[in-house]
């Protein structure tokens, strides 16, 4: 699910890691953003919201709003919207504690 190809734009993709979503591994470049890999990983829901429990996606990708929290090696409150993939890195669905989203 990534673009290729593109008539104006050029794509210089990084080197291929695997990264793990909730224990599952996925493949991303080094160079974009966690939440780019698992979009085109097909993963959509980021989260859920803390009082509904309604899916998250990705919102804002710049960083401004918090749809797209999550742990990330152990460190909660993560905009993996803005973070860029590492190899072996482990990233999780926050769970609701701590973050502040409005329903």
């Amino acid at each position: 699910m990534r673009i290729s190809e593109h008539p104006i734009l050029q794509f210089a993709r990084g080197e291929k890691v695997t990264f793990f979503f909730n224990g599952d591994p996925v493949e991303g470049y080094t160079g974009e953003t966690i939440a780019a890999a698992l979009h085109a990983a097909g993963i959509r829901e980021l989260g859920h919201s803390q009082n509904l429990h309604r899916p998250r996606g990705l919102f804002c990708a710049i960083g401004n709003c918090s749809s797209c929290f999550m742990t990330v090696d152990g460190e909660p409150n993560v905009r993996v919207c803005i973070t860029k993939v590492k190899a072996d890195m482990d990233v999780r669905e926050q769970e609701g504690k701590g973050v502040v989203r409005n329903d």
